[in-house]
């Protein structure tokens, strides 16, 4: 497992090369009013601005005071504050903490750094962060990325708990324990979550299936075992049942409102990272 240190430099560098996030107001059933002010006219307690009162205002909304001062209406607007929460989660799973290639990352050590990259993003622009399953709530603030990166490398939840209070979310793993027994672990936490991510984090190896001849086949943390005498014999219909298994994956994450990315480990970081924020803006678009 990625040691603290190098977690929290290798997001750090990654999050600067992402764009600040943009999570729409509509998205109400993730907002929590009053927490962080969005420089834009909204519901809230600060003053914005003032602003030429429109005939589609009720008569109440001018300030009379301020136009008082000239010949035209004018109405105060407040500033929207809005903190939404993000939570994440990293398939605690052996077999998602799994290199092919000692010399590149596992897949759980890649999930963690673009989680806690996106994490770093989100603090900046004052939301809450933290996980899904952890013992302690999410935080907001500069505190608030130190705290996620230690509960990413210490707390190891078995099951998928649905949070207290909604959410966006972000669930990480390879998925291959199968659809219907992932429908089964995410259905308590999309009821929670109306929105979210699966980010399908996978080693290139595994979609390539370069081998051949006889070889042995196992997973880490399971009794799976199966040798073949000549593997090259079944590369394609492995490689169909790969297909087929991401398709449903892919329905599963529509069936729930939620969104698939997936990602290699030989693919940059960055890429990951900009499609889940890409799809965490789209579903701030709704409400």
């Amino acid at each position: 497992m990625i040691s603290l240190s190098t977690l929290r430099a290798d997001a750090e560098s990654l999050a600067r090369q992402l764009p600040g996030l943009s999570l729409q107001a509509a998205a109400a059933d993730v907002i929590h009013p009053g927490a962080a002010g969005r420089k834009r006219a909204g519901s809230g307690e600060q003053f914005w601005q003032y602003r030429r009162y429109a005939q589609t205002d009720a008569a109440d909304r001018i300030d009379w005071r301020r136009s008082a001062r000239g010949d035209e209406y004018f109405v105060r607007e407040t500033e929207l504050e809005t903190a939404r929460t993000i939570l994440s989660w990293v398939d605690p799973h052996s077999g998602f903490d799994w290199s092919s290639d000692p010399g590149r990352e596992t897949k759980a050590d890649r999930a963690r750094i673009i989680l806690l990259a996106l994490g770093i993003v989100f603090a900046k622009e004052g939301e809450r962060i933290g996980l899904i399953s952890g013992t302690r709530p999410a935080s907001l603030g500069k505190t608030a990325p130190d705290r996620l990166a230690e509960d990413l490398l210490r707390e190891h939840a078995s099951a998928l708990e649905p949070p207290k209070a909604q959410a966006l979310a972000i669930v990480a793993s390879d998925f291959y324990d199968g659809v219907e027994s992932w429908r089964a672990r995410l259905g308590s936490v999309a009821r929670t979550c109306r929105h979210g991510v699966l980010l399908a984090v996978t080693d290139p190896i595994e979609h390539e299936f370069p081998f051949s001849g006889r070889t042995r086949f196992s997973r880490p943390g399971t009794t799976l075992d199966k040798l073949f005498g000549r593997a090259e014999t079944v590369r394609d219909a492995y490689l169909e049942k790969l297909a087929a298994h991401e398709e449903k994956l892919a329905q599963l994450a529509t069936s729930m409102g939620w969104a698939l990315v997936k990602h290699r480990t030989d693919e940059e970081a960055l890429s990951g990272a900009a499609a889940v924020q890409l799809a965490l803006e789209q579903f701030g678009g709704k409400a």
